[in-house]
């Protein structure tokens, strides 16, 4: 029997809404005049509601976020004058959950019966979280890409000031990039779940050795954290932090002048790590007037993935930076 027949049991109504609830779909409909909403109890646990006879657009409109709210306003009242279907995507508030609701419909008078618009609501937060992750990750990649080149430039200026022939700074500059490639292999994570990437220390002490003068001024940069293994995953977000601090040093701070001095020191409990980035010898730094998209980098990955914090102290000695990060997440 084809799903055409209309005596098909797939269209019987209590199918229909197993279906329905089981792809995740909530049915709503809208009275324009007197600004009445009815949903399904998908719908009500979709919106964290409590089940009701009658919910109102401000109802609702109480658990969109403020930055949307306005716009999904509009959007609905607009969808009179749109032509064939649409769909609207924002945000709601759950407590202190955000989540992504998308809304589809027909617009126009196809989509108006007896006076109600009807369509259905999805929660969509799933894919919005890939895209955003998509996004952060392609920003990240850029910043990198451009980091990865300020690095070199800035490498080939150093071993500039300490070679005296084309071919001599040809191998030595070929070795620091080559030091800086093996830092990369270093935190690339484990494959089959193998556990701990590596040592915090030797982590730190491989991504900076490519800055770390082999002239008169070698042994600038000390290392001194607690002896720990951290897991596969924080081993590329350490590497990321690390990486920020040395380029920012090395464009503006102590790693960009032959006099200037690192100290990288840390202790440890059982619940938390800190670790302390200290500068000296170098330029006058003074702090930004706007935070740039490393920085914004930097805090999120300390924030979000280690469950720490980063703290900045912009001394005329030098700047101090200080990180203190959850010990469960730096092992995970």
């Amino acid at each position: 029997m084809p799903f055409s027949d209309p005596n098909h049991p797939l269209w019987e109504v209590p199918n229909l809404k197993r279906a329905l609830h089981a792809a995740g779909v909530s049915l709503w409909s809208w009275a324009v005049e007197t600004d009445a909403f009815a949903m399904d109890e998908l719908g009500f646990g979709l919106w964290g509601l409590p089940p009701t006879h009658r919910v109102t657009f401000e109802d609702l409109s109480s658990r969109i976020h403020p930055a949307d709210r306005d716009r999904v306003r509009a959007a609905f009242t607009a969808t009179r004058a749109i032509v064939g279907s649409y769909e609207i995507d924002f945000r709601i508030l759950r407590g202190e959950e955000i989540r992504w609701i998308s809304a589809r419909g027909l617009g126009n008078d196809e989509g108006l019966h007896k006076g109600q618009m009807s369509g259905v609501f999805l929660d969509v937060t799933g894919r919005k979280q890939a895209e955003e992750g998509h996004e952060l990750l392609a920003g990240e990649m850029s910043h990198r890409v451009k980091n990865l080149l300020a690095i070199a430039s800035a490498l080939t200026t150093i071993t500039s000031r300490s070679t005296a022939t084309v071919q001599e700074m040809a191998k030595d500059l070929t070795g620091r990039l080559a030091a800086l490639g093996r830092a990369h292999d270093a935190v690339r994570p484990l494959p089959g779940h193998q556990g701990r990437a590596a040592l915090l220390g030797d982590i730190i002490a491989v991504l900076l050795a490519p800055y770390d003068d082999t002239s008169a001024f070698s042994g600038r940069i000390r290392v001194a954290v607690p002896r720990m293994g951290i897991g596969e995953q924080s081993a590329t977000t350490i590497a990321l932090v690390i990486h920020e601090l040395a380029t920012n040093s090395l464009k503006y701070g102590a790693l960009s002048t032959e006099s200037g001095m690192l100290d990288i020191s840390g202790t440890n409990t059982d619940s938390e790590v800190c670790i302390v980035w200290t500068e000296r010898g170098g330029p006058l730094v003074e702090p930004p007037t706007d935070e740039g998209y490393g920085s914004k980098l930097l805090n999120r990955s300390v924030t979000g993935q280690l469950g720490g914090t980063m703290k900045t102290d912009w001394s005329e000695e030098g700047i101090i930076v200080t990180l203190t990060m959850n010990a469960k997440k730096l092992s995970a």
